[in-house]
């Protein structure tokens, strides 16, 4: 019997959705459940292409309550600029978790992953940060870390931002820009460190594989978010800065200790096993103290889940069908 598909372009969705409370929320309570909740949710399938500088993680994840489940193919080429082509693309594919029929394929380039990436920076900082942020800083100058500004800025009253990148140019652009875009004080700065020492608020978003930042640079009353190592060769944040933690939080341990900054930290023996460290989504029930001072040192290692892939598949399909976008076709 044939059914009808939404077949919706990157176009589309930039004009449906945005990086707002309303999506922030919407994956806040996706990591909710995926702390109450009989959520299934496989291991990444994650491949390296190291003769072309490139990697295909593929995500998904049940999440019961939502009408469906998303199966995200996110390749990353990075390569690719010196030939005039973007380094991420991609899409999703939206299935119905009572028939298994396809709903919808978003062909995001990227696109949704980078919103549920930067709601999820929003949803560490909502929890983990402290409640008086004045400045937040960011290590990097791409996508992410412009969308990790103005989530931040969602979630806490920001009046300064900082920024440091590798290309001090790009570093400065972007500034420039941001300042405009926040309506905010936003500086490029040439120390990573000084950065730290001025924040309250830190999000690393490198593709870093040797580590940015290490406990010397900790001071209390800091949190930092840690988004960039999703692969197991990538690493911003030294193990002797997540030893130093007083809370660590990860999305999701099993995944994070494989892939993300708790790797690192575990292989290095500076942690000798997970006790102790807890998951943001426990943090969000209720079910595990986050930040209980304003003076403790927190941080947040997320490695992107196959939860928030599925959230931001099923938030789109209602905000694309309220604006009545995309093609329907009939398989």
């Amino acid at each position: 019997m044939p059914h009808e598909i939404k077949l919706v372009t990157e176009t589309e969705l930039r004009r449906s959705v945005h990086l707002d409370l309303e999506v922030i929320n919407y994956i806040e309570n996706a990591f909710a459940k995926l702390a109450t909740e009989k959520v299934v949710m496989p291991p990444v399938l994650s491949m390296a292409l190291p003769d072309e500088n490139a990697e295909v993680d593929v995500k998904t994840a049940y999440v019961p309550g939502l009408d469906g489940f998303a199966i995200k193919v996110s390749p990353g080429f990075f390569n690719n600029p010196s030939i005039g082509l973007p380094s991420l693309n991609g899409l999703m594919i939206l299935f119905s978790a009572k028939t298994g029929l396809v709903q919808a394929v978003f062909l995001d380039n990227g696109y949704l992953t980078d919103i549920r990436t930067a709601a999820a920076g929003a949803v560490a900082a909502r929890h983990l940060a402290p409640d008086k942020v004045t400045t937040a800083g960011i290590l990097g100058t791409g996508v992410q870390a412009r969308l990790q500004m103005i989530a931040a800025a969602k979630v806490r009253s920001v009046k300064n931002v900082l920024i440091w990148g590798r290309d001090s140019d790009k570093a400065e652009r972007l500034a420039a820009e941001m300042t405009t875009v926040l309506g905010v004080d936003v500086k490029a700065v040439a120390d990573r460190h000084e950065l730290v020492a001025r924040s309250q608020l830190v999000v690393t978003t490198t593709p870093a594989k040797k580590f940015l930042l290490d406990a010397d640079c900790l001071h209390p009353g800091l949190h930092i978010t840690a988004m960039g190592s999703d692969q197991e060769n990538k690493n911003e944040l030294s193990p002797d800065l997540l030893a130093c933690a007083d809370v660590l939080v990860c999305d999701r341990i099993s995944q994070c200790e494989k892939m993300g900054e708790l790797r690192t930290a575990l292989e290095t023996g500076r942690l000798e096993s997970t006790a102790g460290i807890r998951e943001l989504g426990e943090v969000i029930a209720g079910h595990a103290p986050g930040r209980s001072s304003e003076d403790q040192i927190t941080v947040c290692d997320l490695t992107g889940t196959g939860v928030q892939d599925t959230a931001i598949a099923t938030f789109t399909l209602g905000k694309v069908a309220k604006a009545q976008a995309g093609t329907t076709i009939t398989a």
